[in-house]
């Protein structure tokens, strides 16, 4: 009758080095095994037998960090075309508000009357925090 150790994978380590040392090409192979459609990380990693944080790390390290796909529009307020003489602005209602979501930040909400200045103000704001 088997013993249920008769499957057991067992790795002996003589020397003193605790580290595997990851050749380039295998860091490569990993990465690019990783990022096939349909891969998972995770899976790749653990076949690997090492963390996902590590082949993530690597990623990193060979690719670069991440390209940021967050970018701000720029946008001109225009007063109207009209014929008729300037009038005066019209009438703010109470109810008007501006909101804005972004994806690493908390919402921006701007609540009460919502004039041409003040949305002048907030996209100027917006625009000096997508430069940095």
């Amino acid at each position: 009758m088997d013993s249920p150790m008769t499957n057991t994978r067992v790795q002996v380590i003589t020397s003193v080095q605790r580290r595997r040392r990851w050749t380039r090409e295998e860091k490569e192979r990993l990465v690019a095994a990783a990022m096939e459609p349909g891969a998972v990380a995770s899976a790749v990693a653990r076949e690997a037998g090492i963390h996902v944080s590590q082949l993530f790390r690597w990623r990193q390290e060979l690719c670069g960090p991440a390209a940021k796909s967050v970018r701000f529009a720029e946008a001109t307020i225009t007063a109207e075309p009209s014929s008729a003489p300037a009038a005066a602005p019209p009438a703010m209602t109470p109810g008007g508000s501006i909101e804005v979501e972004f994806t690493a930040a908390p919402r921006l909400r701007i609540t009460g009357p919502v004039d041409p200045t003040t949305l002048s103000a907030v996209i100027d704001a917006l625009a000096k925090f997508g430069r940095r």
